[in-house]
């Protein structure tokens, strides 16, 4: 489990298949020196990730085919900044939202703007996870907390306000029109749907 918050970016050292024909993420995080064990869990820009070896400042992950599938880490390559995040501690303060590190989904980038002192990111997300967003409603974007600021409904994209802090401690100061984003959309609302469902399903019998 994980709030959203991100705590360091990473740089990707390597994207590539093993001797066993196994990807593997090598990721330099040098804030996170001597806090990691192997088998720890790690938010890479939102994807919950195994940590498998570590050498110095740099950890290892190895991803499923299903992960380079269902997230942007396709287009990763050497120098790239990833949001880091580690697994939420039982006496921490819980800000941001539940973010499982489960990615659904990716997303385009439609615009990327400042606007005043703040930035204003809009994004385009597929068609069947539109209904999981709400106005003030929460959503993870390459792992980050934010808050939707508005809906649009004609072009089928969301809008989220980004302070200056976000934009200097998390990639998106590295992102652009065009490219995905891994997004992960609200739990609590996946899971009144399936109730919902549910019920529904049973009434018919």
């Amino acid at each position: 489990m994980f709030t959203g918050l991100i705590e360091t970016t990473g740089t990707v050292v390597s994207l590539k298949k093993d001797a066993n024909e196994v990807w593997r993420l090598v990721v330099d995080a040098p804030k996170f020196e001597g806090t990691l064990a192997v088998g720890d869990s790690v938010a890479n820009n939102g994807c919950c990730l195994t940590v498998v070896e570590i050498s110095g400042t740099q950890l290892g992950f190895d991803l499923l085919d299903e992960t380079l599938r269902k997230t942007s880490f396709s287009l990763l390559k050497p120098g790239s900044a990833l949001n880091l995040e580690r697994s939420l501690r039982a006496d921490a303060r819980m800000g941001g939202h539940f973010v499982t590190g489960h990615v659904d989904a990716t997303g385009t980038i439609v615009s990327l703007r400042q606007e005043g002192a703040n930035y204003r990111l809009c994004i385009r997300p597929p068609e069947s996870f539109r209904k999981y967003l709400v106005y003030k409603g929460s959503v993870a974007v390459d792992g980050i907390s934010l808050t939707v600021a508005a809906i649009n409904d004609v072009d089928k994209t969301f809008d989220i306000w980004l302070i200056p802090h976000t934009m200097q401690e998390t990639n998106l100061r590295e992102r652009k029109s065009g490219e995905p984003v891994n997004l992960e959309f609200d739990i609590l609302a996946k899971y009144v749907e399936r109730i919902q469902l549910f019920s529904a399903e049973k009434a018919a019998e």
